[in-house]
């Protein structure tokens, strides 16, 4: 279950449940599988703190650990708080359909699942206060807008049209510049900029699950981004950030920030260009004849989470061969 609670989300049922060890059911609880989408945002903060020849092992692990914790925390957070608002509620709510609510589902009480959460949350802490101790005020202010958007991103921020924003900040200038910064000590505009191509792939994968939840989000008054500006504009907004990401790595390579290795996200290319066709088009009523049935109703996030795992796999490739040219031969 360790291994499969990495890579998806699993379906199970209360007798399944009741046969996990402890760590695989926070592994369950805390949505283990999309949390890879923050280690590499820590992989690229610490990469970039390598390419300068100031890495520290020491830090960078304090703050994968740190970052990671955050999110899963944010994860438990969110089933806890939809599930009291009622967002969650009933077999046909999306959440309930694509994988394990753990308190609508009856596997975890509302206590136990905060429980799960403020321990989680204190490990997030605990590194981060080390980290703030090592850096000073400004790792304290950057530790201090991370725990505001763990607590605050399922409500109010995602309900005002302002969870997408918050994610392309947290998941690019906050990781991956601020985490370059604890690493380094040093603040640099540039190593921002470089966390944008990444950043904006997760945020496709969120507008792709505000887009897949689009009816349901209106119909319950949560107001997204998506529902607020419509479906096909919102499918028109995430291939244009698809685009964004490659047009950003080109001028970060042609003003020689970075290498022409970098240029190997390019192959990536297939896969935007299968995500560009799925969201051209309107969601499908139903999943299409060769779609696994078992990921329904994931469908635009699904393609947009493929894209940005390949992306964001060889952009770390990139940034490794980028680093080592630099270190060594240029």
């Amino acid at each position: 279950m360790w291994g499969k609670a990495l890579r998806v989300i699993p379906r199970l049922d209360k007798a399944e449940w009741q046969r996990l060890d402890v760590i695989s059911r926070w592994l369950v609880a805390s949505r283990s599988a999309v949390l890879v989408i923050t280690f590499i945002s820590s992989a690229v903060a610490g990469i970039l703190a390598y390419r300068d020849g100031q890495f520290n092992w020491l830090l960078w692990l304090l703050l994968t650990i740190g970052l990671v914790m955050a999110h899963a925390t944010n994860n438990m957070l969110n089933d806890l708080t939809d599930s009291w608002k009622g967002v969650d509620k009933g077999d046909d709510a999306f959440r309930a359909q694509y994988g394990p609510q753990p308190v609508e589902h009856g596997l975890m009480t509302p206590r136990q699942l905060f429980a799960y959460a403020a321990a989680t949350g204190l490990v997030a802490l605990a590194a981060g206060a080390y980290l703030v101790a090592v850096r000073g005020s400004l790792a304290l202010l950057l530790l201090g807008l991370g725990a505001f958007f763990v607590l605050f991103y399922t409500w109010p921020l995602k309900h005002i049209g302002l969870g997408e924003l918050a994610v392309l900040l947290v998941w690019g200038p906050l990781m991956i510049g601020g985490g370059y910064y604890v690493i380094t000590g040093v603040w640099r505009w540039n190593v921002v900029l470089a966390s944008l191509p990444y950043a904006l792939g997760a945020t496709t994968v969120i507008f792709g699950k505000h887009i897949d939840k689009i009816r349901g989000d209106t119909a319950k008054g949560i107001r997204t981004l998506p529902v607020l500006i419509g479906e096909q504009a919102a499918r028109l907004a995430a291939i244009a950030m698809m685009v964004l990401q490659y047009l950003l790595v080109l001028y970060l390579v042609i003003t020689r920030f970075f290498t022409p290795a970098m240029l190997v996200v390019l192959l990536a290319l297939k896969m935007f260009l299968l995500a560009a066709r799925v969201y051209s088009r309107p969601r499908p009523d139903g999943p299409p004849a060769e779609y696994p049935p078992e990921a329904w109703p994931l469908w635009f996030v699904a393609f947009a989470f493929v894209h940005n795992r390949r992306f964001g796999l060889l952009y770390v490739l990139g940034l490794v061969l980028d680093a080592v040219l630099v270190r060594t031969i240029l």
